[in-house]
């Protein structure tokens, strides 16, 4: 028998992108019990993020760090009317196997993708930046370690937003079965950590009191740390699969 057979596993990526892993797990046997804590919106003011499209060939550097900044950047050329060929003479990067996926899916294919899916292991493999015009589309949010390392460099990021993160509101029949108690907590970035105890407060902690909490990476686990939890499984591959693959051999070495 699946060593995820039976087990409850809270999900608390956004609805939309939900979908794969709760896919992956209940091919495993296990219950997903889907509560995101966040979920992704289109920006207020498109201004910054139109006039970087129209101006594109004058940076060196694109870099993406998530399938969902690749899908609002292309969302947002559709509506310039312009296509993949804005990125001729331009070089892409993409943070992890995923964002190079839907990139690629685009008819753009990265010049770069770093072994580590993180954003600060990206730079060796760009060379030397000094001087160059980097940009970064990303969430309002984004961590700021990449540009920091940059202009360390000697480099020029620009870092614009191409979509907002915010507080979802899981409605009550969600909240009814987190309530009903879970195995294994799954957190996929540090925004679904911070915005999960925002929703319950207090309670946070009590309802996760003797799960087995599992981060999809070093990241996201030091979040769950500061916010209080003990982080048993991390994910050595970024990536949903990593995190379903991190699990089954947390198992599989229990028994």
């Amino acid at each position: 028998m699946n060593e995820l057979h039976g087990k409850r596993i809270l999900v608390t990526r956004p609805r939309a992108q939900a979908e794969g892993l709760v896919e992956k797990l209940i091919n495993l046997g296990a219950i997903p019990v889907v509560f995101p804590t966040i979920k992704i919106a289109a920006l207020e003011d498109f201004a910054l993020l139109d006039q970087a499209i129209v101006n594109l060939n004058s940076y060196n550097w694109v870099i993406f760090t998530s399938v969902n900044g690749v899908a609002a950047f292309w969302q947002r050329l559709s509506v310039l009317g312009k296509d993949q060929q804005v990125f001729k003479g331009v070089r892409v990067a993409a943070i992890g196997p995923a964002t190079a996926g839907a990139l690629k899916e685009r008819a753009v294919i990265p010049d770069f993708v770093p072994a580590e899916y993180v954003a600060e292991a990206i730079l060796p493999g760009l060379g030397d930046v000094h001087g160059q015009r980097i940009l970064l589309p990303r969430a309002d949010i984004a961590r700021k370690a990449l540009v920091n390392e940059l202009c360390l460099q000697g480099a020029f990021p620009e870092e614009i937003a191409v979509y907002r993160t915010v507080l979802s509101r899981p409605d009550p029949e969600a909240l009814a079965e987190l309530e009903q108690g879970v195995d294994i907590a799954t957190f996929t970035s540090s925004s679904t950590v911070r915005n999960f105890f925002e929703l319950l407060g207090e309670r946070a902690l009590d309802l996760l009191e003797g799960t087995v909490v599992a981060c999809i990476g070093p990241i996201t686990a030091e979040t769950a740390r500061s916010n209080g939890l003990a982080v048993d499984i991390i994910a050595s591959e970024f990536t949903v699969e990593g995190l379903v693959n991190a699990l089954l051999a947390n198992y599989q070495a229990e028994n």
